[in-house]
């Protein structure tokens, strides 16, 4: 299955690939040369394909549960002060995706978009911290009457267009998609300061199914 995010990108790369091969075959008469120019052409569709792809999840159950939104390896676990809706302490969780993680992102909890902003930035590697504050990203809140979580995606270096396709007011389900970050990027999802964390630095997190936190 692959995201209906990308399906542009992905019948773009079809296009050029299948353009590509036939103009190579047709104009090149270097035996050698067809054949890397069209394993190059190949090579672009696969990974295009391979980034776009869209498996099914399985999302544990209960409402004290908040949900990784994005496949990657955590990378950082601190306290923060967060000022645009949890509106005091909490604990950050950042998720960092490589270009060859699933980028499709999922809700981490059920409820209701209570607060969403995209800020435009910089394109600083996403892996260091800097590019939480810096980086272009959009700031989504979603409550229930159990808890309030914040999550942000934020664009990395190669990561030039973030996807929230939601606004105020949409109702949120824990593990349903809702958008993603195209080729390569960061999320960091910010919880109450009396949750539990259930993960660590270095720990893989898996979209849609991996608990990060419990929140009480």
């Amino acid at each position: 299955m692959f995201t209906r995010y990308g399906r542009d990108v992905i019948i773009a790369a079809v296009l050029i690939a299948v353009a590509v091969s036939t103009a190579v075959l047709l104009f090149v008469p270097w035996q050698l040369m067809r054949s890397i120019l069209v394993l190059v052409a190949a090579g672009g569709l696969v990974f295009t394909l391979w980034f776009f792809r869209d498996p099914d999840r399985r999302t544990p159950e209960g409402d004290d549960l908040v949900i990784a939104p994005a496949d990657g390896e955590v990378v950082v676990v601190r306290p923060v002060i967060e000022d645009h809706f949890l509106k005091g302490e909490g604990m950050q969780i950042s998720i960092f995706m490589s270009p060859l993680n699933v980028h499709v992102n999922r809700f981490p909890i059920s409820g209701t978009v209570a607060y969403f902003q995209h800020i435009p930035g910089e394109y600083l590697v996403a892996y260091e911290e800097k590019s939480s504050a810096r980086n272009e990203r959009t700031i989504i809140g979603v409550e229930n009457v159990k808890t309030k979580v914040l999550f942000k995606q934020i664009a990395g270096f190669v990561a030039r267009r973030i996807v929230a396709d939601l606004r105020v007011g949409d109702r949120a389900v824990a593990g349903n998609r809702f958008g993603m970050i195209k080729f390569g990027s960061r999320v960091d999802v910010i919880v109450p300061s009396g949750a539990q964390i259930r993960v660590t630095v270095g720990e893989k997190t898996v979209a849609g199914e991996t608990v990060l936190a419990v929140v009480s």
